[in-house]
């Protein structure tokens, strides 16, 4: 049987405006009466109509979270995230793959078809700042790197600082020549553009020639994608000393070719990677990485949207920076003893 309001102020002895005073959080309570109607609530396991009380407020109570690939461990990692917050809030999130084509972004910005939506927080690959700018109505909060300073709140991580703190890694163990897996070319390519630069920037910095030749594409970030790009690296006469893959799936697939080669990792040749995927924690050897704090990024998304929800549609959009950690395992430094 499910509680009402009315029942739990019968209980109280109080009245049901008291009773949602308490529910709602309201300051104005006298102690000894908000202690009443806590106890009628525990007495009764008493659980707000929450969608009644949405309604009141002319919400549903649901948020999207829109990524591109479900299968890219990050995304599933940060959705988790993103629906522990939302929860926190009551609110649901409906989750929609977009697989980064811009057709189906355009329906995700535009509030996912039919379906009634308090806020979006989205991760575009194939939009643009124009393409988002033409929207209005749903609040959106974005992540990611393909659009930053636009027309909605955005949180990300310096991509540039991360890549450039990994390749100095890699160099700081004298390692001399480091290749690069996931480079990318098309406009959907903004991580890896970013994470290029910071490679790039690293080899700078210690007096190392920039060579294309160490420098491997992969249309898709996937482990497949990782070994068929360290074998071409392989194969054609290039041999590294280090690699810096631009995600943990790259370099997953990265460890097995160089494995399938012979070749001793760290010994012979030092792996990273980037995300902090929980496999790479499981991997022989365990993976070097850079570690987005996915906890904090969901928070911070989750928190512009309330703010948003709550009235704050005016203000200019905010950008707010999450954090990030440079993690040092067995890919790059072999266990001692």
């Amino acid at each position: 049987m499910r509680h009402r309001l009315k029942d739990v102020a019968e209980r109280a002895g109080v009245s049901v405006k008291t009773v949602s005073n308490v529910v709602n959080g309201y300051v104005h309570v006298r102690p000894d009466t908000r202690a009443r109607v806590e106890e009628a609530i525990a007495e009764l396991n008493y659980r707000p109509n929450l969608s009644a009380r949405n309604l009141r407020k002319g919400r549903t109570g649901v948020i999207a979270l829109a990524v591109p690939e479900l299968d890219i461990p990050y995304f599933a990692e940060l959705a988790r995230h993103v629906v522990t917050a939302a929860a926190e809030l009551g609110w649901t999130v409906l989750i929609d793959q977009t697989g980064g084509g811009r057709e189906q972004e355009r329906v995700a910005a535009a509030g996912i078809g039919d379906h009634m939506l308090d806020g979006l927080i989205f991760s575009p690959l194939a939009l643009t700042a124009d393409d988002l700018a033409g929207l209005d109505g749903t609040p959106m909060v974005l992540l990611g790197e393909r659009v930053d300073h636009g027309p909605a709140d955005h949180v990300g991580i310096d991509n540039v600082a991360a890549a450039r703190a990994m390749t100095a890694h890699l160099i700081g163990l004298g390692r001399r020549r480091v290749a690069a897996i996931g480079s990318q070319r098309t406009p959907e390519g903004a991580s890896a553009r970013l994470r290029l630069a910071g490679y790039a920037a690293a080899l700078a910095d210690a007096g190392i020639a920039y060579d294309e030749s160490l420098v491997a594409p992969a249309p898709a970030w996937h482990r497949a994608e990782g070994a068929a790009a360290m074998r071409s690296l392989l194969t054609s006469g290039v041999r590294p000393d280090a690699v810096f893959c631009f995600n943990d799936t790259l370099a997953l697939g990265a460890l097995r070719a160089l494995h399938e080669a012979g070749l001793r990792v760290p010994e012979d040749v030092a792996v990273a990677g980037f995300d902090d995927i929980e496999d790479g924690r499981f991997s022989i050897p365990t993976l070097t990485t850079i570690a987005p704090d996915k906890e904090r990024i969901a928070r911070l998304a989750v928190d512009l949207l309330a703010n948003r929800l709550a009235g704050d549609r005016a203000a200019p959009p905010r950008e707010l920076p999450a954090p990030w950690t440079l993690l040092p395992r067995e890919s790059t430094t072999p266990p001692r003893g």
